[in-house]
């Protein structure tokens, strides 16, 4: 599987050009990323070194094109190359400031980087509102970001002024409750925490990481055989496959995503 997403890696970028607006400042870096993108890069695996060569010959007519950037640090952040992939990615904020969210998401579920992330954040936030990067706002991004730093009131109320926000309009979404979650399991609000989780399960069935820690609020409840119980039942969607589904989760493993692996569940 893992194999197959990497062979249609040149449609996905294809997908991110358009998505995160590719469309240069000028004719000629029009040109050069026809040439180096579409012509060249693209039609390779980004684990090859004739991706890198393109983007560089790009890089070689012209340095500004931010771009051509992002995609040269793109496979080093998917390789886990971070700290090198993140000077390529400054290069992109520095000549296109359109790239600062896009960087403040890497920097928070790929580099661990999580203050800095913070304040790119606050930065995109200030610039265009609660907006969104890689499917999700600002806002749930950043209270992951809290939860990393052991800040979990934070990120509380920001999940909490969200997820009222998206419930009026029906657009709450399994991770948003997942981590409300564990927000709550983190003050120890464990009522709470265990709603949340059965909502997040309500609308992702087979969620194994909410299944987990549900049964970890029903022992903190004294209810410790229902809980192994839930728990049981987690291990046996994550042996199937299921876990948090967000597309870069199959490279990295995101924030409280459970390492069953370690867990003796039987």
């Amino acid at each position: 599987m893992r194999f197959l997403l990497l062979l249609l890696l040149p449609m996905a970028a294809i997908a991110q050009y358009r998505e995160f607006g590719g469309t240069p400042a000028t004719a000629r870096q029009d040109s050069i990323m026809t040439v180096h993108l579409k012509g060249g890069a693209w039609k390779y695996s980004y684990l090859t070194p004739e991706w890198t060569q393109h983007i560089d010959a790009g890089l070689r007519a012209d340095s500004t094109i931010a771009y051509l950037w992002q995609q040269k640090a793109m496979p080093l952040f998917k390789m886990r190359k971070h700290d090198l992939a993140m000077e390529y990615l400054d290069k992109a904020v520095q000549y296109d400031a359109h790239w600062l969210d896009y960087r403040a998401f890497m920097k928070c579920i790929f580099a661990k980087q999580y203050r800095s992330a913070l304040q790119d954040f606050a930065a995109a936030r200030a610039a265009k509102g609660n907006a969104s990067v890689m499917d999700h706002t600002y806002d749930l991004w950043s209270a992951v970001c809290h939860l990393q730093l052991n800040e979990s009131d934070s990120a509380l109320r920001l999940l909490q002024a969200q997820i009222k926000e998206h419930d009026a309009k029906g657009w709450t979404h399994h991770l948003d409750l997942y981590y409300l979650g564990i927000a709550y399991y983190e003050t120890g609000r464990y009522p709470e925490a265990l709603a949340a989780f059965d909502r997040a399960i309500a609308k992702y069935s087979q969620f194994s990481d909410a299944y987990f820690y549900k049964g970890k609020c029903l022992g903190q409840l004294g209810r410790n055989e229902e809980g192994l119980r839930v728990i049981r039942q987690g291990k046996v969607f994550y042996e199937k496959g299921y876990s948090i589904n967000e597309d870069n989760s199959i490279y990295e493993t995101y924030p409280y995503q459970v390492a069953w692996r370690w867990k003796s569940v039987k």
